[in-house]
C-alpha cells in the first residue's frame, strides 16, 4: 500500500504535476461562474512555476540535503563492503536497447572506481524494479552488467533484486549481507537522496557510512547558480528536492525513519569513526 501512494505521489500529486493541474483548473474556471477564482489560481500556479524554472530555489532546497553528510576523508580505512542503491539504472529502457540507460549513472561509475580503489571489498547492489506495472525487469541485472563492463569482478558483485523503494533496500541489504560487528560498509547513492538512506539503515539496524555521490549544488559557502537559467534542469531539481523533503517527513510521520532529518551526529556511522 505504502509502495502504490507513492507511485501516485510521483505521477500526480508531487509539486510540479500539481501545479500544471491547477493552472489548468484555473484556465477551465475562467470560463465559468467563478472566472475570478479560476484567473487567480491559473496565475498562482503559473507564477509558482516560473520562479521554480527561473530562480535558484531548486537549489536552495536540495543544497541542505546534499551537504548533510560529507564523503569520508581519503584516508579511512578500506570497506569491508559497498552497497549501491538503486535508482540508478532505467531497466526497462536498458532491456529495450540492449545497453545500460543511466538516471544517476554517478552511483554505478562511483561504485566502480571504489571496487578498484578496495580490491577486497565485495560489492551490494541493492535495487529491484520500481514500476507499478511491469514486474519482468530487475535494476539489479543491468547494473551488474554496467559494473563488469567497468572492469569489477562478477564475482565480487552480489544482487539484491526484491527492493522496491530505499525502506526495503536497507532492510533487504541487511537481510542478504548478515554485517557482523565491527564490519564496515560504504553506503553509495546520490548526496541528495542520503539523508533519508542513512535514516532507513539505521532502522534497519546496518550500521554503514555514507558515501554521497551526483552532486548537483557547488557545496557550503558556495554561491546559489543564478546564472543557470536551465529551466527544464531546475524544474527536476525542484521535483527531486521536494520529494526527497516530502519522503523525509513521511517516513518520519509513519516510523520508518527515527529522525526528520538524519545527520551524522545523530547516527551511529560518523565521518570521524573511519
Amino acid at each position: 500500500m505504502f509502495f502504490a501512494v507513492s507511485k501516485l505521489y510521483q505521477m500526480v500529486l508531487s509539486p510540479v504535476p500539481l501545479l500544471l493541474l491547477l493552472t489548468l483548473a484555473g484556465a477551465i474556471l475562467t470560463a465559468t461562474r467563478a472566472a475570478r477564482l479560476g484567473r487567480w489560481l491559473a496565475i498562482g500556479a503559473s507564477l509558482a512555476l516560473v520562479a521554480i524554472a527561473m530562480t535558484p530555489i531548486p537549489d536552495m532546497l536540495i543544497a541542505p540535503l546534499e551537504d548533510r553528510f560529507p564523503p569520508p576523508p581519503v584516508d579511512a580505512p578500506a570497506p569491508d563492503g559497498i552497497i549501491v542503491l538503486g535508482g540508478a539504472i532505467r531497466s526497462i529502457e536498458s532491456r529495450a536497447r540492449g545497453l545500460a540507460v543511466s538516471e544517476e549513472g554517478d552511483r554505478v561509475v562511483q561504485a566502480a572506481l571504489l571496487a578498484r580503489r578496495y580490491p577486497g571489498a565485495r560489492i551490494l547492489f541493492s535495487g529491484g524494479n520500481g514500476s507499478l506495472t511491469l514486474n519482468d525487469n530487475s535494476e539489479s541485472d543491468e547494473a551488474k552488467k554496467l559494473l563488469v563492463a567497468l572492469g569489477v569482478d562478477p564475482a565480487r558483485i552480489t544482487l539484491e533484486s526484491g527492493s522496491r523503494n530505499t525502506d526495503e533496500n536497507a532492510r533487504f541489504a541487511a537481510a542478504t549481507v548478515h554485517p557482523r560487528p565491527g564490519q564496515r560498509w560504504l553506503l553509495v547513492t546520490s548526496a541528495f537522496h542520503m539523508p533519508r538512506s542513512m535514516g532507513l539503515f539505521e532502522k534497519a539496524g546496518f550500521d554503514v557510512v555514507a558515501w554521497p555521490v551526483a552532486f548537483r549544488t557547488l557545496g557550503p559557502g558556495r554561491p546559489l547558480l543564478w546564472a543557470r537559467l536551465d529551466a527544464p534542469l531546475n524544474i527536476q531539481t525542484f521535483a527531486t528536492a521536494a520529494k526527497e523533503w516530502i519522503g523525509l517527513a513521511t517516513y518520519w510521520a509513519t516510523g520508518r525513519i527515527d529522525r526528520l532529518f538524519p545527520g551524522p551526529g545523530d547516527l551511529a556511522s560518523t565521518v570521524s569513526k573511519g
